[in-house]
């Protein structure tokens, strides 16, 4: 292992497992499969509960951390990864074409890296999951796309994170009367303050 990548994945694993409970946890509810990770950096988490994932983002370090493909698949071992886990790498602006087949994967990840949703919906296969934390703007996207519905939310507890589908309809309702709109979002690019806050949520692909 290059020590670049593992200096990279340290900085990017500070809170130790938080990243490995979290994808775990949504593993645990949805089930493997396919994963698109859009503006992953070098979070290659991932891989720790799902088998198969391509990350994508333009960072240079992200290119040169999976450009190490034994020492990624090294930090994969050491954390208990599938043994045969396969990752792909994409090193490109997610909102660019990506030439990846529309509707090919089962699990869409939105964490922290803006309007995932908008640009890369159409690879998500309709019944697949999206994950998508409240900040920058793409939950509140998401809750205004007819092509999806909220399935469950994460909620995060003394490093633990659970899923649930219960009360949903208590959620994603602002604190502030708003009107929610594209517009609105693109121009304000910042989630929307809600009056119950979990961690992340997860929306089904109905359309």
């Amino acid at each position: 292992m290059e020590p670049t990548t593992q200096a990279l994945w340290e900085k990017q694993d500070a809170h130790k497992g938080d990243r490995q409970r979290l994808f775990t946890a949504v593993r645990e509810s949805v089930g493997d499969g396919a994963v698109l990770y859009p503006g992953s950096y070098v979070d290659v988490a991932a891989s720790f509960a799902f088998s198969t994932v391509t990350y994508v983002d333009m960072d240079r370090r992200a290119a040169q951390f999976f450009g190490d493909d034994h020492g990624v698949h090294e930090v994969i071992a050491e954390h208990g990864g599938p043994p045969s886990a396969t990752i792909e790498f994409i090193h490109a602006d997610y909102t660019s074409d990506l030439d990846l087949r529309p509707e090919s994967f089962d699990l869409l990840i939105s964490l922290y890296a803006g309007f995932v949703s908008e640009a890369c919906t159409k690879y998500l296969r309709v019944g697949g999951t999206l994950l998508v934390a409240p900040s920058h703007g793409d939950a509140a996207m998401s809750s205004i796309d007819p092509r999806y519905e909220l399935s469950g939310v994460v909620t995060s507890r003394s490093g633990a994170y659970r899923i649930t589908a219960d009360d949903l309809g208590s959620y994603l309702n602002p604190k502030k009367p708003v009107m929610v709109t594209l517009d609105y979002l693109h121009e304000h690019q910042r989630g929307i303050p809600y009056t119950k806050s979990p961690f992340a949520y997860l929306f089904s692909r109905v359309s």
